[in-house]
């Protein structure tokens, strides 16, 4: 995999500096900057190619949440925080995970391990072919295609112009924005119930107030403007 571009913003120095010695563990990681300030980090993502955003959220004058919204457009946003009941409102944004300080090397490395593993999935993404009897899509990854069954999807997660295809097996990446594959009439018995999330209800096994419970144990977020929907899952 090739060499991925990030910055640290964080208003803490400390926590700053934590994170700067995590990251150079991983030689995959080419660190283009370390900022105390939002601020201070605007002009280079407007100058370079940001692959990985590590952001702190309560910061002075802009915000970790804020500074997503101007930085929509790099892949990955990681935040890290002391205040966890911004989880939900990050996930609005597009966020790939959410760590709650003090964060640990093996935390880190977890949180790794799924970068890695989306930027391989995003990398071989590619549309899903066609179905089959109604109830069976094929997905190209590659050179390859999978047959997968619609009614083993737990859930659809999305990932900017990609949609995360979850199964118990196996996530598949296909070329495709959520909404526009829920549009589709193979994926008509999906509930959207999060702006990043649909689910099928069979699969549901409990609904909490922010958030429900899949039968294997996944939380899947219910964003403020679903939550009408969400009701009609149990």
């Amino acid at each position: 995999m090739r060499k991925l571009n990030c910055i640290i913003v964080d208003d803490d120095e400390i926590d700053r500096l934590t994170v700067l010695s995590y990251a150079r563990k991983f030689e995959n990681l080419n660190i283009l900057g370390v900022f105390e300030s939002a601020v201070s980090a605007l002009k280079i993502i407007q100058k370079e190619s940001i692959d990985i955003l590590f952001l702190d959220i309560d910061m002075d004058q802009m915000s970790g949440l804020e500074f997503r919204k101007k930085a929509s457009e790099v892949p990955v946003c990681i935040f890290i925080t002391s205040h966890p009941e911004h989880a939900l409102e990050s996930f609005e944004l597009e966020t790939l995970d959410f760590m709650v300080k003090p964060i640990k090397s093996d935390r880190f490395t977890q949180t790794m391990r799924r970068i890695e593993e989306f930027m391989e999935i995003r990398l071989k993404a590619q549309l899903f072919e066609s179905s089959i009897g109604g109830d069976t899509i094929y997905i190209k990854e590659g050179q390859e295609q999978t047959k997968v069954k619609l009614h083993e999807i737990l859930y659809l997660e999305a990932l900017k112009d990609y949609t995360l295809v979850v199964t118990h097996q196996k996530r598949h990446c296909v070329f495709s924005g959520i909404g526009n594959l829920l549009k589709e009439s193979h994926f008509q018995s999906f509930v959207r119930v999060h702006r990043s999330f649909a689910v099928q209800k069979q699969y549901v096994d409990k609904k909490l107030t922010h958030e429900i419970v899949l039968n294997n144990g996944v939380s899947i977020p219910i964003g403020r403007s679903y939550k009408a929907v969400a009701t009609s899952l149990l």
